[in-house]
């Protein structure tokens, strides 16, 4: 395993917090739900503003995306237009992909001031640091996946869908978007203890690398578990079931949940 890229120091200061958040999983599973879903979204990013040193999205918080040169998926505009706010207000925004929305491209960076991560990255924030990642393909298992993950991301497969017209590619994509497990309802309620594939990956990097926290999602539980004594690993949970976010305040990192069903 190799050191992990590393993103630049991020100073705290006094009284300010930075928050956390993932798998939103905006177009899911219909158009109503999801609008409700990305209002709620944008009243917990006016919530925590005031005091925002900075904001993580932390993957998956789209059902799907896709960016043609000159088109995009319609909706969501809610949520870019308060991005877009909060950016231009000073607070900077960073991005993560997930296995759902793996296909940004510069669209937020060149509108939205917000750059794109493609993979997990190491951070000191404040005076701890913090290893941040969707979580997608890490760990053990899940070999069907890796392979899958290889295919999309390569330049090949997506100069290929480039080419499918928006109305029939997005169509598609969202056709096969519904075999996922936020489109089926399902909540993630099983924890597999020492099994957990993400908690696995955690403890080998802790060997070769020492962090603070371990912040992912993908999972779609809430977890916060010990990696070692001195280090925790943090799932973000998702937006569907549990409204779920983490807040770092310069001392602790905890969950937190916002208006939960």
């Amino acid at each position: 395993m190799t050191r992990p890229k590393q993103l630049p120091d991020l100073v705290l200061p006094p009284g300010r917090n930075v928050y956390f958040a993932s798998d939103f999983h905006l177009g899911a599973p219909d158009a109503v739900r999801s609008a409700e879903r990305e209002r709620k979204i944008v009243r917990w990013l006016d919530q925590i503003a005031p005091n925002a040193a900075a904001i993580y999205l932390v993957g998956d918080i789209f059902d799907f995306w896709f960016e043609y040169r000159h088109a995009i998926p319609r909706g969501f505009i809610r949520l870019q237009g308060k991005l877009a706010e909060l950016t231009d207000a000073g607070i900077p925004v960073t991005f993560f992909t997930g296995n759902h929305d793996m296909w940004m491209f510069d669209y937020f960076t060149k509108e939205l001031n917000i750059p794109i991560m493609r993979h997990p990255m190491s951070q000191r924030i404040g005076n701890q640091e913090f290893h941040i990642g969707h979580g997608d393909g890490l760990g053990p298992k899940d070999h069907t996946y890796k392979v899958l993950k290889r295919i999309f991301a390569s330049p090949v497969a997506q100069w290929l869908f480039a080419r499918l017209h928006p109305n029939f590619g997005i169509g598609l994509a969202n056709k096969w978007s519904q075999r996922s497990r936020i489109q089926n309802g399902a909540a993630d309620e099983k924890y597999f203890g020492d099994d957990e594939w993400l908690l696995v990956y955690c403890r080998e990097l802790e060997r070769l690398h020492h962090h603070d926290y371990y912040v992912f999602g993908h999972r779609h539980l809430p977890l916060d578990v010990p990696v070692t004594a001195q280090s925790r690993y943090v799932n973000l949970g998702e937006w569907v079931n549990y409204c779920s976010y983490a807040v770092y305040d310069g001392h602790e990192l905890a969950l937190r949940h916002f208006e939960q069903k």
